[in-house]
């Protein structure tokens, strides 16, 4: 089994919690950044109605901030379609998302018509994506013009992430955050994968770079809890 694989299976081990899991470690702040990553795409995007496709949707924590966001934003959603390899996250998903289109793939190659979205998001997934290259290029690809990805992630400190509160959020990350979420998932092998999982990933500006690399240059970034977590938003040249 390669690394991929032994990823997927680990989210349709810990699929039945991992709502309960992320709403108890994260204290709810998750949902204040993604609503504020949907108000930022759809101001630089200016159109009405949106095409849309969640990458590693997981349980559809992001597909449902859209669908709400779109109304308070004033925009109206064409297609939403959540995307992940982890079919026991995505029957949680389904269950919670009665408009939404979903398929069992993997980012590296989606299911999808080139030019076909305005907006791909992947929220709290591409750290776990083995082939981000190729997931990028995927990305560009199914992108129409002008189109944005949103990117929200748990990032590595780069330039950033100095001083005592950045160091408490890490130790709450790398220490109390494996207790917490193997206490409840009753898996405490999955929730050690996740410090390390952030340990192993890029910086905000590597992500950037590989990008621009990408012809998505960045349009907005912002880093919340002193850089532990960020969003990017990129658009397509």
């Amino acid at each position: 089994m390669d690394k991929q694989e032994k990823i997927i299976n680990m989210f349709d081990n810990i699929a039945a919690t991992y709502d309960t899991t992320n709403r108890v470690m994260s204290m709810g702040v998750d949902i204040t950044w993604r609503k504020e990553a949907c108000k930022e795409a759809f101001k630089i995007l200016q159109k009405s109605h949106i095409d849309i496709a969640d990458i590693a949707c997981g349980t559809g924590d992001m597909m449902l901030q859209w669908e709400a966001s779109t109304r308070e934003n004033g925009v109206e959603i064409a297609s939403i379609v959540g995307i992940d390899p982890s079919n026991g996250m995505l029957d949680v998903a389904r269950k919670k998302i009665a408009k939404g289109i979903f398929f069992v793939a993997q980012a590296s190659k989606l299911p999808l018509k080139s030019e076909s979205k305005d907006i791909i998001s992947i929220a709290y997934g591409l750290r776990n994506v083995v082939d981000r290259k190729a997931a990028l290029s995927e990305f560009y690809r199914v992108l129409k013009p002008g189109g944005v990805v949103v990117i929200l992630e748990f990032m590595s400190g780069g330039t950033r992430g100095g001083g005592l509160f950045s160091a408490l959020m890490r130790f709450y990350t790398k220490c109390i955050l494996p207790l917490v979420g193997g206490a409840i998932s009753r898996n405490f092998k999955a929730y050690k994968y996740l410090p390390n999982s952030i340990d192993n990933f890029v910086s905000r500006e590597s992500l950037e770079a590989e990008l621009a690399l990408h012809n998505m240059p960045t349009i907005f970034a912002k880093d919340y809890s002193a850089g532990v977590c960020s969003l990017v938003i990129a658009k397509k040249d």
